[in-house]
């Protein structure tokens, strides 16, 4: 019975090596990120803000799609950690904005744990009610206290200091963007690791079935506010970087456009798939840029447009698409082949 027991502990980890394995296709897409920043020089703020998006967008990727809570009230996270980044900048109580960026991720990470118990009583329904009334809650708190926080004005007189001591934030951005592009590196690594390890699978078997996961001895709740306290950590080191890469920030950080906007990033990338959120937040920036660019009132109508066509196409069916007509290029690109040979197979 044991070596029964110790055979499928092997395969199970066998398994999980082979999923944590670097595809291919992870390397080359790496590699055109960092590559943007040689060949996209006029690009640098708007690079920025698909950065930090994609970090906002991976937290609650990491909630929602492994873990299968939605929350209408992310920003909450999102916000107290820009508010924590910018007011530690302006009163000089850590210079340095890599400490300080920590400094904030953790402030949202206990804001966060100390919420998820409150998030994760009820169903799904009440998780959501409670998710955006923490951020209305916070939202107006900010606003109540407008003499530390600048209320509707904004926090005024934030000065970030050179990163490392050395690279000082210039006015074309392209200091903030490889900033914002090797932590957002640096945070996909780690959500990697989280998700490809067996803490990762028991999220995605309370996601599927809690009272089966509950059955087999996982704690569910635990796991829940494990994962609830990881991704308000991921939200507010996004909000610490737009803080300090713009050196402002105001109440719009909790409002609920900010949460709806970053569902929509969700939708457009794809959940349970950490380079849906990566893919989704690149997309809607451009997206907005572009539409924008044509119809200034507008844009927000034709991005909807988009993604009603997303929905009533259906993400598998254009899975389903896309594969036909990969196997038909290469089946073309090997009857090519043939024919320059001269016929022969």
């Amino acid at each position: 019975m044991s070596e029964l027991v110790n055979e499928s502990v092997k395969e199970i980890r066998r398994d999980l090596t082979y999923l944590a394995h670097w595809r291919t296709w992870e390397y080359v897409f790496w590699i055109v990120a960092f590559a943007s920043i040689f060949v996209l020089p006029g690009h640098y703020l708007i690079l920025t803000e698909i950065a930090w998006l994609a970090l906002f967008a991976l937290s609650l990727d990491l909630l929602l799609g492994y873990a299968g809570v939605i929350s209408l009230g992310h920003a909450a996270y999102f916000g107290f950690g820009a508010y924590a980044a910018g007011l530690l900048a302006k009163h000089g109580i850590i210079a340095e904005p890599v400490l300080a960026l920590l400094a904030a991720g953790f402030a949202a990470m206990l804001l966060g744990f100390a919420t998820s118990f409150l998030v994760m009583r009820g169903s799904d329904l009440t998780r959501l009610m409670v998710t955006l009334g923490i951020s209305l809650v916070l939202r107006e708190l900010a606003n109540r206290y407008s003499n530390i926080t600048g209320g509707f004005d904004g926090l005024q007189g934030v000065i970030i200091n050179p990163l490392l001591g050395r690279f000082e934030f210039d006015i074309y951005g392209k200091v903030s963007y490889i900033y914002c592009l090797v932590v957002l590196f640096v945070m996909f690594l780690i959500a990697r690791r989280i998700v490809h390890s067996p803490f990762g699978l028991s999220l995605r078997a309370i996601r599927n079935n809690p009272l089966r996961a509950s059955a087999v001895g996982i704690p569910v709740n635990l796991r829940l506010i494990a994962i609830y306290t990881i991704a308000a950590f991921y939200a507010g080191v996004a909000g610490a970087l737009s803080t300090q890469t713009t050196a402002f920030t105001s109440l719009d950080v909790f409002s609920f456009d900010r949460s709806a906007d970053l569902l929509l990033v969700l939708i457009i990338g794809g959940t349970g798939y950490l380079y849906g959120g990566i893919i989704g937040a690149v997309l809607f920036k451009v997206l907005q840029d572009v539409i924008s660019s044509f119809t200034p009132q507008y844009w927000q109508f034709w991005i909807g447009l988009i993604l009603v066509l997303i929905v009533l196409a259906g993400r598998e069916r254009m899975s389903r698409w896309f594969d036909m007509t990969r196997r038909t290029a290469l089946v073309t690109l090997g009857l090519q082949r043939i024919l320059q040979r001269g016929g022969k197979l």
